[in-house]
């Protein structure tokens, strides 16, 4: 979704071309929505190259040069053909981190990396979750390399993008030597204002994709741990589990839990929901399931960590919990108090549409691309919404593959 957005608001600076990055063993993903909207100019395949023996192992902890620290890569011939292209654009974007460091460590030239996700604060989250000693160690060896080659960012790209200013901050204070442009994570404004029908019995709801392992782990501590405490209050609330892998085996078992699945249009279910869950207690970057909750008005009960970046208070615009006593009263409270949710989620909906809708987001997409574009003497007229009569040209690294280290 985020790709999209920032692929459709680049679009109205000029032309745009998009290079696919394309695991071999993935069908699908970010590619196969891009439909007839945007000029796929080619695709590079790319392959695992996962760190295994020990001298890699110590080059990808002690070298914040080293090359492919995600553990895909390439295939041969690819750095020499995007080299090629590159030089016939005035930009080129990478979408997320991820996909530069496909190819050899490198610095590009009228370039943006939208960082989305910062590694290094992934792998702090791990280590605050109270983790065993061994899983400690390994957490603090990923913190140690990842944060020694985010300081080295400014060396390679010339602007940076983060999805929330509590990520630009933390990258500002690592001493990275490069301009970082915040560019929120949001959702679609609906075409009509949302009106809630909250389904009798209540339905507590979660929505996300469960191959992604921060959903997966969030949701089975909140089965594990808060389910039975609202059970016991609520006896005949139901939980109901939205997204790719939730109707499967991932799901966790239960008679009153309910996996649905992928669903085209998820707003129809959402709005039966009594609130929503963010259960969310691993990850980084900000959660697009909190802009989706806020534009269909649905009262949310998240962790911090799940609410990261949006600048919530707990009880103004939801319920912010991290224990499981305290998530399990969010979720009791918004059942039983409907009139004190309604109203969080009233405040919640009108922030949206000031800050995370995509059309208010956009301007922050063409600010980012204008800074590259005068800092490598490539100026032109601000757009303001407005197409350009000398149009800058794009060229857009688009991730479709899966992450190993």
């Amino acid at each position: 979704m985020r790709s999209l957005n920032v692929l459709r608001a680049l679009q109205q600076m000029g032309r745009v071309e998009v290079v696919v990055l394309e695991d071999e063993h993935k069908n699908g993903g970010p590619v196969s929505e891009l439909g007839n909207d945007f000029k796929i100019a080619y695709a590079l395949a790319v392959k695992r190259r996962p760190n295994k023996d020990l001298i890699e192992k110590l080059r990808w902890t002690l070298d914040p040069r080293s090359h492919y620290p995600h553990g895909r890569c390439v295939a041969a011939g690819a750095m020499g053909r995007i080299l090629h292209s590159v030089h016939e654009f005035d930009l080129i974007w990478f979408n997320t981190l991820r996909s530069p460091d496909m190819f050899p460590n490198a610095s590009w030239p009228r370039s943006v990396v939208d960082i989305d996700d910062v590694p290094s604060l992934y792998e702090r989250a791990i280590l605050q979750m109270g983790c065993g000693p061994r899983e400690r160690l390994l957490a603090l060896r990923r913190v140690f390399s990842w944060s020694r080659r985010e300081k080295l960012l400014g060396d390679r790209f010339t602007v940076l993008a983060a999805c929330s200013d509590a990520d630009r901050q933390y990258l500002t204070r690592m001493g990275v030597k490069a301009p970082i442009h915040v560019i929120p994570n949001g959702f679609d404004r609906p075409c009509v204002e949302p009106v809630r029908r909250p389904a009798a019995p209540p339905r507590i709801g979660f929505i996300g994709n469960f191959d992604h392992f921060p959903n997966r782990e969030g949701i089975h501590w909140f089965t594990n741990r808060c389910w039975p405490q609202i059970k016991c209050e609520v006896p005949d609330a139901r939980l109901r589990l939205v997204g790719s892998g939730s109707d499967g085996p991932l799901k966790p078992p239960g008679p009153d839990i309910d996996g649905l699945g992928w669903l085209a249009n998820a707003e129809d279910e959402i709005k039966t929901w009594s609130v929503m869950v963010v259960p969310i207690r691993i990850g980084a970057g900000t959660r697009v399931k909190i802009a989706q909750g806020f534009s269909q008005k649905c009262p949310i009960v998240s962790t911090s960590l799940g609410a990261y970046g949006y600048g919530a208070v707990d009880g103004q615009e939801m319920y912010l919990a991290d224990t499981s006593a305290t998530f399990s009263n969010g979720c009791i409270n918004a059942i039983r108090e409907p009139g004190r949710a309604a109203q969080m989620a009233e405040r919640a909906w009108r922030q949206f549409l000031k800050e995370w809708t995509w059309d208010a987001i956009r301007p922050l997409v063409w600010a980012t691309a204008e800074d590259c574009l005068r800092r490598n003497g490539r100026d032109r007229t601000p757009i303001h919404g407005t197409p350009r009569v000398q149009q800058p040209t794009a060229q857009f690294c688009l991730n479709n593959s899966s992450e190993e280290v």
